[in-house]
């Protein structure tokens, strides 16, 4: 083989190890924005939401968060909190608990990024007390505990710390992501998990979810 081929082959080995190098990397290459379950289409959402009992928001007698019970350990030492900062963050190292000692997030309901865990807490979608008047009074803990770690449903995601604080445990009537860009999404999580769960919507929560999802 005379020495021009050799050297042309050995340029044809390099350019496909190259290849391979950047599919691998492209591969694993992090999402750069929080990643929760992706929601239910809007038609979907808006069939799903004719489909729930609409009545006054119960009351919150008897409501505590001791019973939804979370985080609960999801596998090894990682709990639902720590679960949902890897999920939604981009580069996130962890310490031999699962804590969560550097990476960044990005708060789809603010579109703020962080590089603080501490910076973040875990949204659930539909808040605890809110479930609570709508129908969990009557369910088991063991439901109630479903429910406040599901990480199957677009129940849960991380966001700016104040931003979830602001919500407390307003419905869409009350309250929306202050980046409007998200309000589609938003209400089409909120109708999936609350269909999902059987719960209730008041007057008001149906029609401003309307409004919502007839824009999408």
């Amino acid at each position: 083989m005379s020495a021009a081929s050799v050297y042309a082959r050995r340029i044809a080995t390099l350019a496909a190890s190259a290849a391979l190098t950047v599919t691998g990397l492209l591969a694993t290459a992090p999402a750069a924005q929080a990643s929760p379950p992706t929601p239910v289409d809007a038609a979907t959402a808006r069939s799903y939401l004719a489909a729930l009992t609409v009545q006054p928001a119960g009351s919150t007698t008897g409501y505590s968060r001791d019973l939804f019970p979370h985080w609960i350990t999801q596998y090894g030492t990682c709990n639902t909190r720590e679960v949902v900062l890897k999920r939604d963050g981009v580069n996130v190292t962890t310490d031999a608990n699962c804590a969560a000692t550097s990476g960044s997030w990005y708060s789809e309901y603010d579109g703020a990024t962080w590089t603080l865990a501490s910076d973040v807490d875990i949204d659930h979608v539909v808040p605890l007390a809110e479930a609570w008047r709508s129908g969990a009074n009557t369910w088991t803990t063991t439901k109630r505990q479903g429910f406040a770690n599901d990480l199957t449903r677009p129940q849960l995601i991380a966001v700016t710390d104040n931003v979830n604080q602001a919500k407390g445990d307003k419905d869409p009537a009350q309250w929306m992501p202050p980046r409007t860009a998200y309000h589609c999404t938003y209400a089409r999580m909120w109708v999936q998990v609350k269909y999902y769960y059987d719960l209730s919507v008041d007057s008001a929560e149906k029609s401003a979810l309307q409004s919502i999802l007839n824009g999408c």
